[in-house]
């Protein structure tokens, strides 16, 4: 498989058909069945289940690649990735059906994609892969909630507070990784990081952690 060797600063290393990259992928075919499922009102426990292996599988990808030593660039893409390719759908779905407002898809795919590009932008600019931090894990576990109260039809009040709680955490969430953003762009743009031998040390360094 032919792929990029170079995106500005950003060279991607590790082979990207490893278990726990093939299991990230896997949660987006996953969210195809899930879809349908929804969209024609089957059983909960068929998508309950679904969603238990999708969650599982998000569970098992890091802790494989950390215990086997494979935590690689294309990893830390792809995992995120296929978490907000496969909650997208999944609310999409739920929108369809009348069971989540337009306005909470709206807010949940602008927020995704302007992480998305700043994640693309600080690639380029400093050839760091940055994951998620715990206000991104707090907030997708959130959707998650919301996703399921969605699902069993939970009363209007219980409703409106997920989805207002929810917005809330995907705000905080946004906000952090974009001051984080701009203080890691502004510190590559700095004379000490133009210094000679400043742009390998970023890439060599270990990304801190986030999802």
């Amino acid at each position: 498989m032919m792929l990029p060797r170079r995106f500005g600063r950003f060279r991607p290393d590790g082979n990207v058909w490893t278990v726990p990259n093939v299991l990230s992928m896997g949660r987006v075919l996953l969210a195809v069945p899930v879809v349908w499922l929804i969209l024609v009102d089957g059983p909960l426990r068929w998508i309950f289940a679904l969603l238990a292996v999708t969650i599982a599988s998000d569970w098992f990808d890091g802790r494989i690649a950390r215990w086997s030593g494979r935590v690689s660039d294309w990893g830390k893409i792809l995992d995120p990735l296929a978490d907000k390719m496969a909650g997208m759908a999944i609310v999409l779905a739920l929108v369809l059906r009348g069971m989540l407002p337009v306005w909470f898809l709206i807010v949940l795919v602008a927020r995704d994609l302007l992480i998305l590009m700043g994640s693309g932008m600080l690639a380029h600019r400093t050839g760091r892969v940055e994951m998620s931090d715990w206000w991104g894990k707090i907030a997708a576990g959130a959707v998650t909630v919301t996703l399921l109260a969605a699902l069993m039809r939970a009363d209007e009040p219980v409703m409106r507070f997920c989805l207002y709680a929810t917005t809330g955490f995907l705000a905080g969430s946004f906000a952090t990784y974009g001051f984080r953003y701009a203080r890691l762009i502004k510190q590559s743009e700095s004379p000490l990081a133009a210094a000679p031998g400043a742009a390998n040390g970023a890439m060599g360094a270990e990304p801190d952690s986030m999802d």
